[in-house]
């Protein structure tokens, strides 16, 4: 029997390993062919936004404060592109870094990532973040002129996994990793989604993955 069991062991030992370098095979070849993705993106900017004023039912007297508006130009290609010439999903990473109001020359670093999805190839659309009156207020003691509290505003595009574009307003690429600069969520950064502006001008802007 001791040659049928060493026989039976080999066999079972030759397909473990022709299984192995099959699929190690089939990893290799779709990397291989795996979806080319570029992406081209302008110089982020920023300015002040009025809170929009909406007519329909009753209406209420109020005084518009500003919202800070961060924004960039984007163009996605992917190759071989696919039938519905769209992307799945992209991931923008924002980053701003806004003025301590309570020490001078220091600065807090806010931070948002926002994933888009159906984002069209080969368009020029846009992708942004924004902060409130409330945030404004907090940081400039004033419900107007949020631009005064910016010093850098920075992104980077990510496609499955991968840094493909990022830019800034000015200063090094990645001023976002110095040691200098004082994580807080105490002004969080807002997606389109999350403000007045979520069904305004609909198709400039790249579709916003809804938060569950």
């Amino acid at each position: 029997l001791f040659p049928y069991t060493t026989l039976f062991r080999s066999m079972k030992i030759h397909r473990i390993i022709k299984s192995t370098v099959l699929c190690a095979t089939l990893a290799l070849s779709g990397n291989a062919f795996a979806q080319a993705s570029k992406v081209e993106a302008e110089k982020p900017t920023f300015d002040d936004l009025p809170s929009p004023e909406f007519s329909g039912g009753k209406q209420k007297s109020f005084k518009p404060k500003d919202w800070l508006e961060v924004e960039t130009k984007l163009k996605i290609q992917l190759d071989p592109e696919p039938k519905s010439k769209t992307a799945e999903e992209i991931l923008v990473k924002w980053y701003v870094a806004v003025k301590n109001p309570e020490k001078s020359g220091t600065y807090f670093l806010l931070t948002k990532s926002i994933t888009h999805i159906n984002v069209p190839l080969e368009e020029e659309i846009y992708s942004s973040v924004y902060l409130s009156p409330a945030s404004i207020m907090r940081l400039t003691g004033s419900p107007k002129g949020g631009k005064s509290a910016v010093e850098f505003v920075g992104f980077e595009v990510l496609v499955n996994g991968e840094i493909k574009a990022s830019d800034t307003n000015k200063g090094p690429k990645d001023w976002w990793k110095s040691p200098k600069l004082s994580a807080s969520d105490s002004v969080p950064l807002l997606s389109k989604n999350e403000t007045p502006f979520a069904v305004m001008w609909w198709d400039r802007y790249a579709e916003v993955k809804q938060e569950k």
